[in-house]
């Protein structure tokens, strides 16, 4: 995620909390339970969104990782189509008998 992905998500929460305390006062809760319900609901989202953030981090699911496994990928790529028959044939043979 970039920076301006987060300021913008960031922006998104804090004007979204203003106006789920407008929607509670249209409701018909007072000026104080709207505020207070509306930072309860501010805060679940800031937990949830805290926690899938910690989830992709666990299970490695990130762009950076990402990008290194990209990377990867293509070096082994060019390796192979840079490779002889003759090489590729015996790199074949060599996993052929560890299988």
């Amino acid at each position: 995620m970039r920076r301006i992905d987060v300021i913008t998500i960031s922006l998104a929460v804090f004007f979204g909390g203003g106006l789920l305390y407008l929607v509670f006062q249209a409701i018909g809760l007072d000026g104080l339970s709207a505020g207070v319900w509306s930072q309860a609901l501010l805060v679940v989202v800031v937990l949830a969104w805290t926690s899938s953030y910690l989830f992709r981090v666990a299970n490695k699911d990130m762009t950076y990782n990402q990008q290194i496994k990209d990377y990867e990928d293509a070096v082994l790529q060019k390796r192979l189509e840079e490779m002889t028959p003759e090489e590729l044939r015996k790199l074949q043979e060599e996993i052929e008998k560890e299988q």
